[in-house]
């Protein structure tokens, strides 16, 4: 989202300095459009140095790395891209096109929109000659959007909040009218007759000292009812209608005063254009109006809707010539003034219909006559255009009025899925709704399917068959990629499908189809065979039409089953591509599919994105699968050092796997003597797979030397993390862990490296719990959690759950922390992360119960000999206690010397006291075990504290 109501912003993209900056906000000002380099020179510079071309070049470099981070080297930008001899930024969210968008919703959505100002539109561009007429335009539809909210809040029946906002609306811009008439009406409403008509004179005061003119008709017309004390100004009837209330108020906008008053509510099929025209109708009849019903039907007799209204008024046509009827009819309408006529449907009216409206916009009227008419599209009456009807064009409602619509239907269903779905279309929500509660799904509803099957038989066959095609290039359509696969001219079926409402044109060459349901109901028309034959022609058009395009090509490629290189480039391209590991992991077992064959870098792709996305066990029988296909040297090595996931745990998940890895790559290391990256990849595999052992930091140190060397971001980072994986052979190096995870941190988001930086968080969150830095600590788990939500990591957040159940158990909650420790271990389960999901639960129930909690029935995993002696006869306790090796070198040290401190106090044992004593006196300014990120025993003084 690039954010131009205020300062500029462009999500979470760190901008330059500010002629960089300026090059953004010129490009967004042109609104897609391309801007030519010389342009974008005479508007950065008023005397443009020797080399500006050369300059904006060097603006437009960095700001594609910076909105386009995760953009493949060598590949076009699709976001800034270069068209002749300039630029345009093909933006699609932008908060003023937003703002613009909301304009005509209700009174939440325009609260959202003015919501989206954060200051002056393009705050700190305001004397840049370039952006002055922007900023005037946008400036002048925030003071529209003031006023229409507050238009919505007298037809919500929230007066009072009027008055107060339009005061100040009034203090800051007394020229505008409307406002002022508003702020006397929302007065009036609140009882306050004198203040209202002293908001008028103030108004009169204010436009002739600041404008020099007398007031125009509405106020005028505002300050004589409140004179005579008109019951139009009074409320409306509450209305029952979900979300319209914005449109409410524009239809009673179109009462006249007197004479002729027309309204048009235009929108698509489901719309609510009738629910909106009956709660209308029934509002003015409330006030005493005479209101008729008539619908304009398919095939009916000539002006049938009008011998409906005759009849509803008591009378009959009688028949005659043209003119006469026409005559007739208006008379009798006039005769029952103040009258609502409402035309339902009145796209499909007759000529002779529309020429009886017309004869009411011809006619002087005594009394007060209002029609309102729904339609789905344009009305050809040119006499109804001259009128100038007030139109209400409805659009989807926003999604706060979707759920209360969905939540009468159905308490439990997702509220936000069912919007996105219906596009905030009524009759497509409550079906969407009564589907979830009757069976649980979003699919589409039956009701919908029928509709949209109707509508579309009533197209000819080859419209229909164009449209079906369309439905397989997705919601939108490129007409071009579209005409290749027809292998016809496909305009005249397009505008035959724009017509009756399928598609909606979003730019020349691009339609849309109105809604995610209407796409889906004409795809699921279309036999599986020919679906997969037609995504097969669309792959071969993207092939020859944008053959980079690896994502959509990929996606085509999937549904047709194809098979051969093409469609393993495309999918291999789009799993490289993808920000989603488990959408990585389809697609490189589908291009291994596609290969008919063994591909050993399309199964280390999907080791790599099996361990991301969370299933190590898989991850690791791939991996070895890859590494056994493996001969040569080169190949074991491109193998091995291809795997560069993160690693945060120090306890080996698989030591047989590991085991079969280090072997491997001591065993080709020899044919990779100089300082290379292979060397470097296969010394940090080495370092990582032996982890937990102390005795690997030389080749760590080498292939950080080598990385550092070579400056390769990527290299660094993963030496670093096998670095990290040895720095456990004493207790207290907290603070060098923080070193690392600081580095990591900063290299990795520099270089996007999302991983390693999400890996370089949860390093943090460690060593600021061992350091009882909670703050710190706190600061990074929030980040690496931002990070996964974003990059879809799921195993990122068993971590932080586990942190957050140790900083409850550091505060001293031991039940909250109880409970928490016991849901975050179920998150283990079934993970693959064997070295954190055997022992952890029953050691965390003991830092928080005390050695009365042990069970040595319970699986303790590697950490059963050091409990063991806290529970056997004291005899084999000591004999188990003093046969204790030092364990391995990992996280868990310091809660192994913290578990000997426990057995030496329970024994008495004085030598057991000083061994852990040893162990333990370099950690003592830290919360002992708290480095792991899991549990805490308290401060290691407190043990320190026991020894004599």
């Amino acid at each position: 989202m690039f954010g131009v109501l205020g300062p500029l912003t462009a999500g979470s993209a760190r901008l330059g300095g500010p002629r960089q900056r300026a090059v953004l906000a010129r490009l967004l000002v042109a609104r897609r459009r391309v801007v030519p380099v010389r342009t974008l020179v005479a508007d950065l510079w008023e005397e443009p140095p020797g080399g500006a071309v050369g300059t904006v070049q060097t603006f437009v470099g960095a700001l594609r790395k910076a909105l386009e981070p995760d953009r493949p080297p060598r590949t076009p930008s699709s976001l800034l891209v270069t068209e002749g001899a300039g630029y345009a930024l093909r933006a699609t969210e932008v908060d003023a096109w937003q703002f613009e968008e909301m304009l005509g919703g209700d009174l939440s959505v325009l609260d959202s929109a003015l919501a989206l100002w954060r200051g002056p539109a393009y705050a700190e561009f305001a004397d840049e000659h370039w952006a002055r007429a922007e900023i005037d335009r946008l400036s002048e539809l925030r003071l529209v959007a003031v006023e229409r909210r507050a238009e919505a809040l007298l037809a919500a029946g929230r007066a009072a909040g009027a008055v107060a906002d339009l005061r100040a609306h009034v203090a800051s811009h007394p020229w505008r009218e409307k406002a002022w008439s508003l702020l006397a009406l929302a007065l009036y409403r609140e009882g306050r007759q004198g203040d209202a008509l002293e908001a008028v004179r103030s108004a009169r005061h204010a436009l002739a000292e600041n404008l020099g003119v007398d007031p125009g008709p509405e106020l005028r017309a505002v300050e004589a009812d409140i004179l005579a004390q008109s019951p139009r100004l009074m409320p409306a009837v509450t209305p029952a209608l979900v979300g319209r209330s914005a449109e409410l108020a524009a239809l009673s906008g179109a009462v006249p005063a007197a004479g002729l008053g027309i309204a048009l509510v235009s929108g698509e099929a489901g719309v609510g254009k009738t629910a909106l025209a009956e709660e209308f109708l029934a509002v003015l009849r409330g006030q005493g109006w005479t209101t008729v019903w008539a619908r304009c039907p398919e095939d009916a007799p000539v002006a049938w809707p009008w011998q409906q209204v005759v009849e509803a008024l008591g009378s009959a046509l009688v028949p005659g010539d043209r003119f006469h009827l026409r005559r007739a009819v208006v008379s009798t309408v006039e005769s029952a003034a103040p009258v609502l006529v409402v035309l339902d449907d009145l796209h499909q009216a007759d000529e002779e219909t529309l020429a009886v409206l017309a004869a009411f916009t011809t006619t002087r009227l005594s009394g007060r006559v209002l029609v309102v008419a729904t339609t789905r599209s344009a009305v050809p009456s040119e006499a109804l255009a001259r009128a100038e009807p007030v139109r209400v064009a409805l659009g989807g409602l926003g999604e706060e009025a979707v759920g209360a619509l969905v939540r009468s239907i159905s308490a439990g269903a997702d509220v936000r899925a069912i919007f996105d779905r219906s596009g905030g279309n009524p009759f497509y929500v409550k079906e969407l709704a009564r589907l979830f509660a009757a069976e649980g799904s979003l699919g589409v509803p039956a009701g919908v399917r029928e509709v949209i099957r109707h509508r579309l038989a009533a197209l000819p066959e080859t419209a229909r068959t164009v449209l079906h095609q369309a439905s397989v290039l997705g919601r939108d359509v490129e007409v071009e990629l579209l005409g290749l696969v027809a292998g016809e001219d496909v305009l005249d079926s397009l505008d035959l499908a724009l017509q009756a409402g399928f598609l909606v044109e979003v730019a020349p060459g691009l339609a849309r189809f109105t809604h995610v349901l209407v796409r889906d109901t004409v795809y699921e028309e279309v036999s599986l065979t020919r679906r997969a034959r037609w995504h097969s022609a669309v792959a071969a058009a993207l092939e020859s039409l944008r053959p980079d395009d690896v994502v959509l090509l990929a996606h085509h490629h999937l549904l047709a089953g194809a098979r051969g290189a093409a469609a393993v480039r495309a999918l291999a391209g789009a799993a490289e591509a993808t920000r989603s590991p488990r959408e990585a992991v389809g697609l490189w077992r589908a291009a291994i599919t596609a290969a008919g064959g063994t591909r050993l870098d399309l199964m280390v792709g999907l080791a790599r994105a099996l361990a991301v996305s969370g299933d190590l066990e898989a991850a690791r029988q791939q991996r070895s699968v890859a590494l056994r296909a493996a001969s040569d040297p080169h190949t074991v090595a491109e193998v091995i050092g291809s795997f560069d996931v993160p690693g945060v745990w120090t306890t080996n998940d698989d030591p047989a796997h590991s085991a079969e890895l280090v072997a491997a790559a001591e065993r080709v290391l020899p044919a990779f003597p100089g300082p290379t990256a292979t060397r470097a990849r296969l010394l940090a595999t080495v370092a990582m797979e032996d982890r937990g052992t102390g005795t690997r930091l030389p080749e760590a140190r080498e292939a950080e030397a080598i990385a550092r060397d070579l400056d390769d971001p990527a290299l660094l980072a993963f030496a670093l993390n096998a670095r990290f994986m040895h720095t456990f052979h004493r207790t207290g190096l907290a603070a060098d862990r923080a070193a690392i995870g600081e580095e990591l941190v900063t290299l990795a988001a520099t270089h996007h490296l999302t991983t390693h930086e999400v890996l370089g968080h949860l390093i943090l969150v460690q060593a600021g719990a061992a350091l009882n830095d909670f703050a710190t600590a706190d600061r990074h788990a929030s980040a690496a959690d931002e990070l996964a939500r974003r990059h879809d990591l799921p195993l990122v957040s068993v971590f932080t759950d586990w942190y957050a159940a140790l900083k409850l158990a550091a505060a001293g909650h031991v039940a909250e922390a109880d409970r928490a420790y016991r849901a975050a271990a179920r998150r283990v389960e079934g993970t693959g992360m064997w070295g954190m999901e055997r022992g952890l639960l029953p050691l965390a129930v003991l830092s928080l119960h005390g050695p009365s909690t042990v069970d040595l029935d319970e699986d303790w995993g590697p950490l059963r000999d050091w409990v063991s002696p806290l529970v056997l006869p004291h005899d084999e306790a000591r004999e188990a206690a003093h046969a204790l090796p030092r364990g391995p070198a990992d996280l868990l040290s310091e809660v192994r010397a913290c578990l000997l401190a426990m057995v030496a106090e329970r024994l008495e044992d004085d030598e057991l006291l000083e061994r852990a004593r040893v162990l333990l006196r370099p950690a003592r300014h830290e919360l002992a075990g708290a480095g792991t990120g899991l549990v805490t025993f308290g401060p290691v003084a407190r043990f320190l504290g026991r020894v004599p």
